[in-house]
């Protein structure tokens, strides 16, 4: 492993998803056209020249290693095998945002061994700030400048701040609050949820819906190296490399630190 993927990958990868977001922030709110791909959901110029960026960075950084990226499947279908490791890409996570003028929009790369994600970067190009991974801890940074490192936090009684789905009706949000004893809902998009959780910004995201793996894969490892963890709604190990479900996850709950 340690001589394909070399100790600093994640500080590489985010050195790539802040190229991206370079790439995108001028497309955003510039009034691209919006198709519709098979599964209904819409890509944009963006995504795609954001993917070829990422593709081609990542090749010639990591030549041997497979990459599964989300508009690669959605055109050609999703690959039937991966090797161990392997790379996930989400060009634009949140792209419904995106094409809204929302700001929370992600640039996502994980990297997946043994079926975890062991490295990661998440870029939001509308606040600059990066998460990623590196020697087990991760860290923050805005535009390439100095990072520091990120912790998640432990729940806090009374205080409990809960990141939820813009589109979640309010009867879904009580019912979730019940089920896990959060105070505060506070809705947002993309795996930036996940990086608020990492630096102590919000302490559990219930996702009981559907996801792609390269939409989470990149978040979990940033969360994981804070301290935070996740884990299925069954509460087994959350799993990478599902080519027989098509790289689709089932329900999740990922939270801040142990208590």
């Amino acid at each position: 492993m340690s001589q394909i993927v070399p100790d600093d990958a994640g500080a590489r990868l985010a050195d790539i998803c802040e190229e991206a977001g370079r790439l995108i922030l001028p497309l955003w709110k510039s009034g691209l056209k919006v198709h519709t791909k098979s599964d209904e959901s819409p890509v944009t110029e963006a995504d795609r020249q954001a993917e070829l960026l990422i593709l081609r960075r990542l090749a010639e950084a990591f030549p041997d290693v497979h990459v599964v990226s989300e508009e690669h499947a959605s055109e050609y279908g999703a690959p039937e095998a991966v090797g161990d490791p392997f790379f996930l890409v989400d060009p634009i996570d949140g792209t419904k945002a995106f094409v809204r003028g929302d700001p929370n929009f992600t640039v996502n790369i994980g990297l997946v061994s043994g079926k975890r994600p062991i490295a990661g970067a998440v870029m939001a190009p509308v606040t600059g700030e990066t998460w990623f991974t590196r020697g087990g801890r991760a860290f923050k940074r805005i535009w390439g400048g100095p990072e520091s490192e990120v912790r998640a936090r432990t729940w806090p009684q009374g205080q409990a701040v809960a990141l939820v789905s813009h589109t979640m009706k309010p009867e879904t949000v009580e019912k979730y609050a019940a089920e896990y004893g959060f105070d505060h809902p506070q809705a947002m998009d993309s795996s930036i949820k996940f990086c608020r959780l990492a630096e102590g910004a919000a302490d559990i995201y219930p996702r009981h819906g559907p996801t792609m793996e390269w939409d989470i894969a990149a978040g979990q490892a940033v969360l994981e190296a804070a301290g935070g963890r996740m884990e299925t709604h069954g509460g087994g190990p959350f799993v990478y490399g599902k080519v027989a479900d098509g790289f689709r996850n089932g329900w999740f709950i990922a939270r801040g630190a142990a208590d």
